[in-house]
């Protein structure tokens, strides 16, 4: 029998199953914290040696390694899947998929990386050395000398349509000067907040009585994807841009076709160095780590490329990342600061984390006068007294976190810190369940923190997307108007007019967006509901697996488990939701408030015909391409964006993308028509029964949709090279 060793503890392979569904929990939820929320609640740190513990897991049991394990897909920072009027954006895919970079914090590893590319190139080459900048991933296409879309990176498939909000951002051209830039092409980058215009804005937060950003990198991400453009263009972003993908432009490097993006007028860094061995490149880094700190935006590493576009072709891709570039992450910066108290707050699942309130000190740009404490646990690893002086560091320059005692300022009188037995808020015994290095209070219908935490995670923008935030959820609760999701959909416009600050306008647009919840699909309903590791994609998978909330009230710990990506513990964290009266309560009368706890039309499963079946779509159909996808989910299969050795089947429309059809050739892979994909499905495609929502009746008729035009302008020009490139 096989055996791991994981932080000391060996694991047999039923514990190596069920710490890998816990690490994929904790990395997909800290990637939507950090993606789409913009309020990440773990360091780049942190989350890195998570990653790394998940691929040395997934590397020694390889049978438990799915394709959408987050080793093997980028975090998205996609907006919802159907916005309403007035809100969201469009979505586009990108020509060639924007991957991540793999990371390091090691000299060595970076050394590795050099040797391995030494081993696999049979000629000379360079390095391209630049900053890595701590904003937010930007995609701009250019059309004739003209600014034609700006996406966000999305999965790395998909990206949001940020255009209009590109516009204003000064730096971006929205024409070309100069000469020689190609007819289209891509260019990517990072669209940055210099600390300047961070202080000012979280000041007028301040005043607004509004959230502070923790860090300049959420707040442009958060500003990219505000509504009012205008907004955008006051908000003093700027972008700078480091890569065109190959096969673009037609020159020998990197670093000249960098060069002359330059000439165009496109914002590219001029902080790039082209090194020649190991000993260049950690010179660059070595200058850069003190450097950094006088420049007036973020940054938190180093990217080493290989310079040689050959090069980079040959040495290719992993699933995720590029081999042909590493990212080397600067050390977090620190400060020594006295402890001044301890708090310990309740989460919204009851967990209780102590956060200890610091003399303010200045770290990463900015002011840092709280870090926490993680849990008990670590208050006694670190061996923390009461008014000690410690190290406070930004992990990945993101959550203020203390990593060390200065023992030699500790008064001879300082006593240890004494944890909470009873909750902070509502006084009730904390419980610390086998297996967990937290305490936790477990009265969750009585804890005035667990309830308004529930509450405004049902109301948040992936969830139920309701207009209210934090200070609303406080005054309803405090007059006593709100105290569970459901009791939302009773409150009246005189009720709400009682609200501090709020007019009949405010009130009538709040009572809108809760009547427009009532159309919220199930998927998100079950997210909105709260169920504990029961993360959006998970819901998703569940809420289409079951088809409705009853068969989920019923279904079986074996049934659970025959759900992808759903494992022990969230098997088990679903059958304790479902085992309490008080869940099953507020479950019916959320019913009665009318939202849908059973899955569209327009998203049920239809068969099971391609159950199993990886597939790839290439080309135009008589349908469009997100309703073709549609299509294939609903009878069971999943669709990719890239041909590889796990694809099933290359769908080719007409005019497929060329490198697709040559990559199926090559590896054997299958290539059907629509037609033939109508016959596997059986006759209910045929006449258009078997396509989601208002598609049918066009397909039946043999009708293009909407947005099928004979033109695809996402895919490559005949003859393009079809290849992955990073953010």
């Amino acid at each position: 029998m096989r055996a791991y060793m994981c932080a000391g503890v060996c694991m047999d392979f039923t514990q190596a199953r069920q710490e890998i569904e816990r690490l994929k929990a904790v990395l997909w939820e800290n990637s939507r914290k950090y993606y789409v929320d913009n309020a990440p609640t773990m360091s780049d740190y942190e989350y890195d040696q998570l990653m790394h513990a998940l691929e040395a897991l997934e590397a020694e049991y390889p049978e438990l390694a799915t394709p959408d394990s987050p080793t093997r897909r980028v975090g998205s920072d996609l907006e919802e899947d159907t916005p309403r009027e007035g809100q969201g954006f469009a979505k586009y895919e990108h020509k060639y998929p924007m991957l991540s970079l793999a990371n390091t914090y090691s000299i060595q590893e970076v050394e590795e990386f050099a040797n391995s590319a030494s081993r696999n190139l049979e000629s000379s080459f360079t390095y391209s050395c630049e900053l890595k900048f701590d904003g937010t991933a930007i995609c701009l296409t250019y059309k004739n000398g003209k600014l034609f879309r700006a996406l966000t990176r999305g999965d790395g498939i998909m990206g949001d349509d940020v255009t209009e909000n590109a516009r204003r951002i000064a730096n971006i051209p929205e024409h070309l000067k100069g000469t020689g830039w190609p007819e289209e092409f891509e260019i990517r980058g990072e669209v940055l907040m210099p600390y300047e215009s961070f202080d000012r804005l979280n000041r007028e937060r301040e005043l607004a009585e509004e959230p502070l950003f923790a860090n300049p990198r959420n707040a442009a991400s958060g500003s990219l994807k505000l509504q009012d453009p205008e907004e955008v263009g006051r908000r003093g972003l700027f972008c700078t841009l480091y890569h065109i993908p190959t096969g673009q432009v037609d020159y020998p490097t990197h670093d000249a076709a960098l060069n002359a993006a330059k000439s165009w007028g496109l914002p590219v860094s001029d902080e790039r160095r082209i090194c020649h061995n190991i000993g260049e490149i950690e010179d660059y880094i070595s200058y850069w780590d003190k450097a950094r700190k006088q420049l007036p935006f973020a940054t938190d590493g180093i990217v080493i490329k290989i310079n040689e576009m050959a090069f980079q072709l040959q040495l290719g891709y992993t699933a995720k990342s590029p081999r042909w570039a590493v990212a080397y992450k600067f050390k977090a910066e620190q400060a020594c600061t006295p402890i001044l108290s301890i708090d310990y707050q309740v989460g919204r699942t009851g967990a209780v984390t102590p956060v200890a309130n610091l003399e303010t000190v200045f770290l990463s740009g900015t002011m840092v006068k709280r870090a926490t404490l993680v849990n008990e646990d670590q208050i006694r690893s670190l061996d923390i007294h009461e008014g000690d002086w410690v190290y406070v560091e930004k992990g990945g320059e993101i959550i203020p976190k203390i990593t060390a005692v200065e023992l030699s300022k500790r008064q001879p009188d300082a006593k240890e810190p004494i944890f909470p037995k009873v909750c902070p808020d509502c006084g009730t015994p904390l419980v610390k369940p086998e297996g967990e290095a937290r305490w936790f209070c477990p009265n969750g219908t009585g804890c005035p923190t667990q309830i308004k935490g529930r509450i405004l995670h049902f109301l948040s923008r992936k969830a139920m997307n309701i207009l209210a935030g934090e200070a609303t959820v406080e005054q309803l609760y405090n007059l006593n108007l709100v105290h569970s999701p459901a009791d939302l959909y009773s409150l009246k416009e005189y009720q709400l007019l009682q609200l501090e600050g709020w007019k009949q306008k405010s009130a009538r647009r709040f009572l809108q967006s809760l009547a427009d919840s009532r159309k919220v699909p199930f998927e998100r309903v079950l997210f909105a509901i709260g169920i504990r590791y029961v993360g959006e994609t998970t819901a998703r998978d569940i809420a289409r697996h079951f088809g409705s909330i009853e068969a989920i009230k019923t279904a079986s710990r074996e049934d659970l488990l025959e759900v992808a990506d759903v494992g022990e513990v969230i098997a088990d964290s679903i059958l304790a939701f479902f085992a309490s009266p008080a869940n099953l309560l507020e479950i019916c009368r959320l019913q009665e408030a009318g939202l849908q706890f059973e899955i569209g039309a327009s998203n049920k499963q239809l068969s099971n015909a391609l159950e199993g079946k990886t597939i790839v779509i290439s080309g135009n159909f008589s349908i469009s391409r997100d309703d073709m996808k549609a299509l294939i989910e609903a009878h069971g299969g999943k669709n990719s964006g890239s041909v590889s050795g796990k694809t099933s089947y290359l769908l080719a429309g007409t005019k497929p993308g060329p490198e697709k059809v040559k990559k199926a050739t090559d590896l054997g892979i299958e290539i059907i028509d629509e037609a033939t994909l109508r016959q596997m499905i059986g006759s209910q495609s045929e006449t258009g029964d078997g396509l989601p929502g208002a598609s049918a009746l066009l397909f039946a008729e043999g009708m293009p949709l909407p947005g099928s035009d004979a033109t695809d302008s996402m895919l490559p020009p005949a003859g393009e090279l079809f290849e992955p490139t990073l953010f």
